[in-house]
Formats: structure tokens, sequence, C-alpha cells
């Protein structure tokens, strides 16, 4: 039985990185899935308090990356908040559309025709949309970088 649920946590960790390149799967619950599976399932004695405090912490800090990243591009180009809100949902609808190029091409197309229709300066859309494509990329990698952190201080906490 053991066996079944190291697949599940294995699989929940894979998942966990799916999610980085398809929005609509939840990174971090299937990360902490990972976690919860292997204390609850498989060793409920080897995660200490200091493992989950960790673990809350960069999971808030993975969360706020990808806002964080987003947001900046997206304010330092001179963005709306409309912008903003476009691109999250342009993000989702991407990664279904055409993937995985359309989780880059979907929130760019989208911020440079919202940006148009509020500014009407082709120029100042197109630089909004590619801003768009840098946060969603910076943020991609401090999800992986996090999430690889994350994952490795949990195979050498269940190792040593």
């Amino acid at each position: 039985m053991e066996y079944l649920w190291w697949g599940l946590t294995i699989l929940l960790f894979v998942l966990s990185f799916v999610g980085i390149v398809y929005p609509i799967i939840p990174s971090v619950v299937a990360i902490w899935g990972g976690f919860v599976v292997y204390q609850f399932l498989i060793n409920p004695n080897e995660l200490s308090l200091w493992f989950w405090i960790s673990m809350v912490i960069l999971s808030a800090v993975l969360i706020a990356a990808d806002l964080i990243a987003n947001s900046y591009f997206v304010k330092k180009y001179g963005g709306s908040k409309t912008s903003e809100k476009i691109a999250a949902i342009a993000t989702i609808i991407g990664s279904f559309v055409f993937p995985p190029f359309g989780i880059i091409l979907v929130p760019f197309l989208a911020v440079l025709v919202t940006e148009y229709i509020l500014h009407k300066d082709a120029m100042k859309a197109t630089k909004i949309g590619f801003a768009t494509i840098i946060g969603f990329l910076g943020g991609s990698v401090a999800k992986i970088l996090i999430q690889l952190l994350m994952f490795v201080w949990f195979i050498f906490t269940v190792i040593y």
C-alpha cells in the first residue's frame, strides 16, 4: 500500500510543476497534497514543525512571486489595472488554447487589444503586451525555483 501512496505523492509533485504551464492546476495545492500524503499516509513522524513553517512561508512567496511579477511589469510599462486583470484571465484561457504557446500569446494579444482600446496608442499597447510576457516568464521562473526548493527540501528531509 505504501507504493500507492508514494505514487500519489510523486504524481502530486509532478502536477505542481505542470501547474506552471497550466495555471488551472493549482501548483501550491498539488505540492502541499504531496506533503500531506507523505505526512499522514507514509510517515507521520518525519516532517518537523520547522519544515511545515518553512513550507508555509515558501508557499506565500510562491503565490506572491507570480502576482508581483505580472503586476510589476504591466505597471512598469504603463499598463492599466484592467490590463492586469485581463492578463490574469487570459493566462488561464491561454493554457487551454494552443498549448503551450497560448499561455504566452493569448495574454499578450488580450493586453495588446485592451491597451489599444484604452489609449489608442499602438506602440504603448505593444510595449505593455510584451511586458505581460516578461512578467509571466519572470513569475514562472520564480515559481519553478521556489517549487524546486520546496521539493528538494522535502527530499532531503525524507532521506536524512
